[in-house]
C-alpha cells in the first residue's frame, strides 16, 4: 500500500510544470491579506519535502530558460516581495532550517528611509548569505499610472542604492502590486534584468518568457496541491491588450497552442464562464464593465493549463 501511495504521489508531481510562488509577510496577523503564518509555511515546506519537489533558486530556473532547456516538473521557486521585517524575523529562520533558497525583492525606498516594518540594509545583507536579492522598485508605485520619466528615475535610484548599500546590481525585478502593461514592461526590460516576475496565476515551462514569469501568491492557507497542478498555457492575448478606454471589455480574443474545443474564462468580479474555441482560437463577446482598477482575465483549458492577462487602469 505504501509503495502504491508513494508512486501515486510521485506521479502527481509530474502533472504540472515548474512553479514560482510569492510571499509577502510572515507571522504578522495585522495584515491577513498578505500574511503567511509560520505554521502554514512549515506545512508547505513539509509538503514540498514529502512529495519530492525540488526548491531551486530563481537563477537556476532563469538559466534553464535562457538555454532553452526542459524545465523539470518538480521544480519550485520561492520569492518574497517587499522585504518586510517579518520575513527576517519569522520567515528566514524556517528557510534556513530547511535549506530552501529564495529570492528577496527589495523595496529600496522603505529600507533606505528606515520604515519600521521593513528590513534594514544590514538585515538584507544577512539575508544575502542564504538567498538571492532582486529589485522591487524604489518608491513602490502603481507603475501603470506613472510617466516614463518617473519610472526611469525610480529604477535608476533604486538600482544605484542597491549597488551602494549591497555591492550588487540586481539581476531580477518584480512589479509592485504585480501591476504592469506593455509600456511599463518595455521600460523595465530596458534596464537589462535577466528576468522579470509578475504576479499572475500560471506556471513556467520551456516556452515561458524570462521577462514575464508568472508567480502564484501563497498568502493565508491556500490549497497548495491545486496550485501545483497548474500548467503553462502558450497563448497570445490579441484582445484586450490593455485597459479599455471606456472601462468595458467588449470581446476577448486569445490564440493558443491547444487543440481544446472548450475552456473556462474568468474575469475579476464576474467569476468563470464556459467558452468555446475553434482551432485554438478563443473569440467571445463579453460587454462587461470592469469592476476593479486591477482586473485579471484568466483562460483555463484542459489539464489545468492557464494563461492570465492583467488589466490595470492608468
Amino acid at each position: 500500500m505504501r509503495l502504491i501511495l508513494g508512486l501515486w504521489l510521485l506521479a502527481a508531481t509530474l502533472l504540472a510544470d515548474a512553479h514560482i510562488f510569492v510571499y509577502h509577510r510572515f507571522g504578522d496577523t495585522r495584515y491577513p491579506s498578505t500574511d503567511t503564518s509560520v505554521e502554514v509555511l512549515k506545512k508547505q515546506f513539509e509538503f514540498f519535502k514529502e512529495r519530492h519537489y525540488e526548491v531551486v533558486p530563481l537563477s537556476r530556473l532563469v538559466k534553464a530558460l535562457e538555454k532553452g532547456e526542459k524545465i523539470p516538473d518538480n521544480w519550485v521557486v520561492l520569492t518574497i516581495d517587499d522585504s518586510f521585517k517579518s520575513f527576517f524575523e519569522n520567515g528566514l529562520p524556517l528557510f534556513r532550517e530547511y535549506g530552501y533558497p529564495f529570492t528577496l525583492f527589495v523595496y529600496t525606498g522603505a529600507t533606505e528611509d528606515r520604515y519600521p516594518d521593513y528590513m534594514s540594509w544590514a538585515e538584507v545583507k544577512e539575508a544575502m548569505r542564504y538567498g538571492e536579492i532582486g529589485f522591487h522598485s524604489h518608491t513602490h508605485p502603481h507603475m501603470v499610472s506613472k510617466s516614463d520619466s518617473y519610472l526611469e528615475n525610480d529604477f535608476k535610484k533604486g538600482i544605484a542604492l542597491m549597488k551602494k548599500r549591497l555591492g550588487l546590481t540586481p539581476k531580477y525585478f518584480a512589479y509592485p502590486y504585480g501591476e504592469y502593461d506593455e509600456r511599463v514592461k518595455k521600460i523595465a526590460e530596458s534596464f537589462g534584468f535577466e528576468a522579470i516576475c509578475n504576479q499572475n496565476v500560471g506556471a513556467v515551462s520551456k516556452a515561458s518568457s524570462r521577462f514575464d514569469l508568472d508567480r502564484i501568491a501563497l498568502t493565508g492557507d491556500p490549497d497548495l496541491g491545486s496550485r501545483l497542478k497548474i500548467r503553462f498555457l502558450p497563448a497570445r492575448w490579441i484582445e484586450p491588450r490593455a485597459w479599455p478606454g471606456d472601462g468595458i471589455v467588449r470581446s476577448v480574443r486569445v490564440e493558443t497552442e491547444s487543440g481544446a474545443s472548450s475552456g473556462w474564462l474568468y474575469l475579476t468580479g464576474y467569476g468563470w464562464k464556459k467558452v468555446g474555441l475553434k482551432e485554438g482560437l478563443l473569440d467571445t463577446e463579453l460587454d462587461l464593465p470592469l469592476k476593479n482598477r486591477r482586473s485579471r482575465l484568466i483562460l483555463k483549458l484542459e489539464k489545468d493549463k492557464i494563461s492570465t492577462k492583467i488589466l490595470v487602469k492608468p
